[in-house]
C-alpha cells in the first residue's frame, strides 16, 4: 500500500512540481513565465497526438519510452511519501531501476541512427558513470551508520537519531546528493532541459527522434524522476515529516509538499545563479560528489554524525 501511494503521488504531482521549479525559475530571472499547471497541458498534449517514427529504427525504438517510464515508476515507488519504517525498497535497487531507464534511453538514441541521438547517448552515459558511484556513496553514508539500505527501515533510523542526524557526515552526504540530483534530471549547471542547441544538450539530444505518445511518455519518466529523487532526498534528510501510524495523514502531505517545494524552488535558485558547464568539466562537479560521498562516510565514522 505505502508502495502505491509512492507510486500515484509521484505520476500526479511530478508536473507540478515541474511547472513550480519553471516558474520560480522565471520569476527569479524577472520574466513572467509559464503557468504553474502548464507541465500538465504538454504532457496531455504529446500523449493525444501521433507519432513520426524514423525508418532505421527497430522495435527498441518503440518499446524504449515504456520501459523508461516503467523503471522510473518502479523507483518511485520506493521511495518513503507518507510514512516512516514501512517496507519499501533498497537504495541498491533504487539505483539499479534509474540505471535500467538510463540504458533503455541511450539504446533507443543510438538505434534512432541520427548523430545528434548519439552523441546525447555518449554523453549521457559519460555522466552516469560518475554520478552513480556518487549517488551510491551518498546513500551508503546514511545506511552503514543505520545498518540497513531499506528506505523505510533508514527514515525511521534517522528520525530516531534526532539532532545526530544533523551532524557534518550528514551535510556532506547531502551536499553529494544534491549534485546528484541536478545530474539525474538534467538540470543547468550539468545539462539545460530547455535548450535544444546540439552542441550542449544530453538528455534532450537523445529524444530528438521522438514524437507525438512516445516523447509525453518520456517527459512524464524526466518529471516522475525528478520528483522521484528530490523526494528521496526529503525522506532522508527530513524524516520527522513522515508520518506513523498514529499521524493524520493530511500532516504527512502537508510535510511532502512543503518539501518538494524547498527543494524545487532550490534547483531553480541554483539554476538562476550558474552557467551551464562546459562538457568537459561536468566529470570535475560530479567527482566533487563522490568525494563528498566519501568524505561523509569518514566523517560518520570518525565523529558519529
Amino acid at each position: 500500500m505505502s508502495g502505491l501511494v509512492s507510486l500515484l503521488l509521484a505520476v500526479v504531482l511530478a508536473p507540478l512540481l515541474q511547472g513550480l521549479i519553471k516558474t520560480t525559475k522565471a520569476r527569479l530571472q524577472m520574466r513572467l513565465g509559464p503557468p504553474v499547471l502548464q507541465p500538465y497541458a504538454d504532457v496531455w498534449k504529446l500523449l493525444r497526438k501521433g507519432s513520426v517514427v524514423p525508418e532505421t529504427t527497430s522495435w527498441v525504438f518503440g518499446a524504449a519510452p515504456y520501459v523508461v517510464l516503467g523503471s522510473t515508476a518502479a523507483a518511485a515507488s520506493l521511495v518513503p511519501t507518507l510514512w516512516r519504517g514501512a517496507s519499501f525498497g533498497d537504495a541498491i535497487l533504487f539505483g539499479g531501476l534509474l540505471a535500467v531507464g538510463r540504458f533503455a534511453m541511450a539504446l533507443a538514441a543510438l538505434d534512432a541512427a541520427s548523430n545528434f541521438t548519439h552523441m546525447g547517448a555518449s554523453r549521457e552515459m559519460a555522466i552516469s558513470a560518475v554520478v552513480e558511484p556518487a549517488l551510491v556513496a551518498g546513500l551508503f553514508a546514511l545506511a552503514v551508520p543505520a545498518g540497513t539500505t531499506d528506505f523505510g527501515a533508514l527514515s525511521l533510523a534517522r528520525a530516531g537519531d534526532g539532532l545526530l542526524s544533523l551532524g557534518p557526515g550528514s551535510f556532506l552526504a547531502l551536499a553529494a546528493l544534491l549534485i546528484v540530483a541536478i545530474a539525474e534530471t538534467g538540470r543547468v549547471p550539468v545539462d539545460n532541459p530547455d535548450t535544444h542547441l546540439e552542441l550542449t544538450m544530453v538528455h534532450e539530444g537523445m529524444l530528438l527522434e521522438y514524437s507525438g505518445r512516445p516523447l509525453g511518455l518520456m517527459a512524464l519518466a524526466a518529471q516522475v524522476k525528478q520528483i522521484a529523487v528530490l523526494g528521496l532526498i526529503g525522506a532522508l534528510f527530513v524524516p520527522w515529516t513522515l508520518g506513523d501510524a498514529g499521524a493524520p495523514l493530511w500532516l504527512a502531505l502537508v510535510g511532502y509538499a512543503a518539501k518538494l517545494a524547498v527543494l524545487g524552488c532550490a534547483l531553480a535558485g541554483i539554476e538562476t545563479l550558474n552557467a551551464k558547464l562546459r562538457i568537459l568539466r561536468v566529470p570535475n562537479l560530479l567527482g566533487t560528489a563522490a568525494a563528498l560521498g566519501g568524505l561523509s562516510l569518514v566523517a560518520r565514522a570518525a565523529l558519529g554524525g
